[in-house]
């Protein structure tokens, strides 16, 4: 994990400004639309982001994969992998886009509400312009430009605030679209121009050889395992908000449940960092042949994310009504339940999709792609079974239970593969320090909006109870210390 400490930290702290601005955009939104008006606002952005998000990455996530083993080796690859990608990819968003317009009208009549069907029209040009600034993202990920990454992260972060909020103050839905569509069309510009400024070593490297090509048939049979993991992931998580509106038909209780949904992924968005990284960095150690690196790589990742996620889950499941208040305000407290039950399942999935994309880096796209296929037809039973039964609640206790579920497999079958570094008294010793943190929350004030002090106070505690029971150790500690060395003398 010190190799790519410093890029993970820049990373990090990108997505965290980024996710800052999202929740600044549901906040405004969710204050300004109402309940009501912001469930249409969720179900539409969230399909159309989905769609680009399942479909349109698994082309550039493969590139980035092909990339991080030759941009080393042979430099002058980077170019003919970089333009066989692209041209895949036009055509591929070209074709989905048309179809998702085309098929507005069938998407509204499914949920139910044919006035639906403009928004998603209008929303299908969020497709071609999230797929072109996500192409530059995975490109700086294959070539390991994490900083390059960042600052568009950073870019598109400022961007949305600077443009979706007065939008959807000045022009409603409609113009919280428009800004959906600027803000990924403005960083696209961006990249071209860090693609500019790059790429002349490679562009060198390939002038002073023969004419090579990569064969699109190499990269589309590896990006299309990849594009169904990422397909089968975003239904996952986002079915039961389509079922919710699809079978209960109320607007608000979307609203409500959209709400909960968008809080209770805080915890995927800090970690999604570590797996962009992971994927590049354990495809380059497979092609190494360095299966100890390997195994030293995947299983720090665990450790530090099931270090990390244990107390976010205890935060945000002690504190869930200010937490709600904050974001979305008063009006949103009949979500607190539904966020409550989310929040457990959504951290379980974000361990899964951390350790799907590094499994994907080191080749196994198709397993994982099973199990996030296994685990949305699990999930979307579940929901229709559970709807009816427990309402919104039946729908968030579904995807809790698949999401563990689902984690548990591929942890099982991620260590067949790979040898991870397991310690039983280190888990049992973390659990004691999160029940004891849990105890603790229960006594501490958790219905003000100061929350953030309690929570403060209960975060050190949980920090000095890990090192004490030696879970945390010294060289943890001279890690991140080292991260800030290497920042100040770069």
């Amino acid at each position: 994990m010190s190799t790519l400490s410093k890029p993970l930290l820049f990373l990090t702290v990108a997505e965290i400004l980024f996710n800052i601005s999202g929740y600044v955009i549901h906040s405004v939104a969710g204050r300004v639309l109402g309940p009501a008006e912001y469930g249409r606002y969720g179900l539409v952005v969230t399909l159309t982001t989905t769609v680009i998000i399942l479909i349109g990455n698994g082309i550039p996530t493969a590139m980035s994969r092909f990339l991080s083993e030759y941009f080393e080796k042979d430099p002058g690859m980077v170019g003919v992998i970089k333009r066989t990608g692209a041209r895949l990819q036009f055509f591929l968003i070209a074709g989905v886009t048309a179809l998702f317009f085309f098929a507005a009208p069938l998407i509204a009549y499914l949920l139910g509400d044919p006035s639906l069907t403009p928004l998603f029209q209008f929303s299908s040009l969020i497709i071609p312009a999230f797929a072109a600034s996500s192409f530059y993202f995975y490109y700086f990920t294959g070539i390991h430009l994490f900083h390059y990454q960042a600052i568009l992260k950073m870019a598109r972060a400022i961007l949305r605030v600077a443009l979706i909020v007065p939008f959807v103050f000045l022009f409603k839905i409609y113009g919280a679209i428009a800004g959906y569509i600027l803000v990924p069309f403005i960083t696209f510009l961006l990249g071209i121009v860090f693609d500019r400024k790059t790429s002349t070593p490679f562009k060198n490297a390939e002038h002073n050889q023969e004419t090579r090509t990569f064969p699109w048939k190499i990269l589309l049979s590896s990006a299309w395992p990849i594009t169904l993991f990422l397909l089968f992931y975003e239904i996952f998580i986002s079915i039961d908000l389509y079922l919710v509106k699809a079978l209960i038909a109320d607007d608000a209780q979307t609203g409500y449940y959209n709400a909960a949904t968008t809080l209770a992924r805080l915890p995927s968005y800090l970690f999604y960092a570590l797996s962009i990284v992971l994927l590049p960095a354990l495809a380059k150690l497979k092609k190494d042949g360095d299966p100890e690196k390997v195994s030293r790589l995947l299983g720090s990742a665990l450790r530090y994310a099931g270090i990390i996620l244990l107390p976010l889950f205890i935060i945000l499941f002690s504190y869930a009504e200010p937490v709600m208040t904050l974001f979305f305000g008063g009006a949103y407290q009949e979500a607190v339940p539904i966020f409550r039950i989310l929040v457990l399942g959504l951290s379980f999935l974000t361990v899964f999709y951390t350790v799907a994309m590094g499994m994907i880096g080191l080749g196994y796209a198709k397993l994982v792609a099973t199990l996030a296929g296994l685990g949305t037809l699990g999930n979307a039973l579940l929901v229709t079974f559970l709807i009816p039964l427990m309402g919104t609640l039946g729908a968030a206790w579904a995807t809790t239970a698949t999401t563990t579920i689902v984690t548990l497999a591929l942890l099982i079958f991620t260590r067949r593969f790979v040898t991870l570094p397991f310690s039983f008294s280190g888990i049992l010793k973390t659990l004691l320090a999160g029940a004891l943190l849990f105890a603790s929350a229960t006594l501490l004030p958790s219905s003000s909006i100061l929350f953030v002090l309690p929570t403060t106070f209960l975060g050190a505690g949980y920090l000095a109870l890990l090192f004490s029971f030696g879970v945390l150790t010294t060289k943890d500690t001279e890690n991140i210390l080292s991260i800030f060395r290497r920042k100040k003398n770069s």
